[in-house]
């Protein structure tokens, strides 16, 4: 294989592919990227076994090939090469070695059989639709910051997609919990959803496609199976195993009848409660929100560092009412509200409390209070 390439659209295929290789592989061909050098194109893919991503870029190619180099190495060097400057690629099949050349500097790199390297990308996805990068960054965004790091509950480490009856008729939802907060975010059902099975997208697939949406401008494929999940943006394709598990009913933590009600503006008390917790220790920066008519009062204290209180303006009308949040937790949610106005809707003291978004009606987010 021999081809050139322009050294910024190598190093943007390589950044992606290289981030799905695990630092540390027990595997050493999982360490390597696959070069496939076809007339006018290079693919470069890598997997980790549970994650699959194929990339192709315009490289003139004098030699047709393939083989797999060291994924973490090959980007370094390429990161580190001039820019503007024109990559030589050449592999030598009798010594197994890879020759890397730009301008002056010449890199030897061995690599390991291209025979070796895992294929994960085949199989049946019966279900394909398409999504704007718009509305799958939107899904992606809102929810996962909610996605649990807890590995007990492997089934709550991801991302819930599925199709569902909401408010305005057939949609397509995403939602993640980690049992203190929980959100709900949904767009209408693409066409070719219908009747999807309900899947779990890892947290790590997550990360990588929400990489690639940023370089899209159009529309994202995606195909499923019970088992697998692929999203093709363009030039790559990213194919992840799903969570084996089920995903608990969500629905029944979110409460239909909590009566009290406040609304408050996003800006203000997101920096109000950002200013407060500067107080609250930091294990369980834990603050209290006192509410009654027209008023929010923020308080924290801790013995080790005092205490701070700050009112803001509410709306408000129920009985007075004390509660507790992570402080970490309410800025996480407030993070996500699109408009400019929030709308907390309370019960008492220790029940969920459900927080809306005034321009978004397809987002919802749970909270759990705490002691305080």
């Amino acid at each position: 294989m021999k081809l050139t390439i322009e050294r910024s659209q190598l190093l943007k295929s390589l950044a992606h592919v290289q981030s799905v290789v695990e630092r540390r592989n027990t595997i050493p061909i999982l360490s390597n990227v696959k070069l496939e050098g076809r007339p006018g194109s290079l693919s470069l893919n890598a997997t980790d076994m549970d994650l699959d991503i194929v990339e192709t870029v315009t490289a003139d190619v004098s030699r047709p090939g393939a083989t797999t180099a060291p994924a973490h190495t090959l980007y370094e060097i390429v990161r580190k090469l001039p820019d503007g400057s024109q990559v030589e690629i050449d592999f030598d099949a009798d010594s197994g070695l890879l020759t890397l050349r730009s301008g002056r500097s010449k890199f030897s790199l061995s690599c390991l059989p291209v025979e070796d390297f895992p294929v994960l990308s085949g199989g049946e996805l019966p279900f394909t639709f398409t999504v704007t990068a718009a509305e799958l960054k939107a899904l992606v965004d809102r929810t996962r910051f909610a996605i649990s790091t807890e590995e007990t509950r492997y089934y709550l480490n991801g991302i819930y997609l599925h199709a569902a009856t909401g408010a305005s008729g057939e949609v397509l939802r995403a939602v993640a919990t980690d049992g203190h907060r929980l959100a709900r975010v949904e767009v209408t059902l693409p066409e070719g959803a219908a009747g999807m099975p309900g899947v779990i997208v890892p947290r790590k697939t997550v990360q990588e496609m929400r990489k690639l949406i940023d370089e899209t401008e159009g529309e994202v494929t995606v195909s499923l199976s019970e088992t697998k999940l692929r999203f093709a943006f363009g030039d790559a394709v990213l194919t992840s195993k799903l969570i084996d598990g089920t995903f608990p009913d969500y629905e029944r933590v979110i409460p239909a009848d909590n009566d009290k009600q406040m609304l408050v503006d996003v800006k203000s008390f997101s920096q109000a409660v950002d200013r407060v917790s500067a107080i609250s220790t930091e294990k369980s920066r834990a603050i209290k929100l006192a509410l009654e008519k027209g008023t929010v009062t923020l308080s924290a204290s801790s013995p080790e560092n005092g205490s701070a209180t700050e009112e803001i303006e509410a709306q408000y009308e129920s009985i007075p009412l004390e509660i507790g949040f992570n402080s970490r937790y309410l800025l996480d949610i407030l993070g996500q509200v699109e408009g400019d106005v929030a709308t907390f809707s309370m019960a008492d003291a220790a029940s969920p409390t459900v927080v809306r978004d005034g321009v978004n009606a397809g987002a919802i987010y749970v909270l759990m209070p705490m002691r305080v």
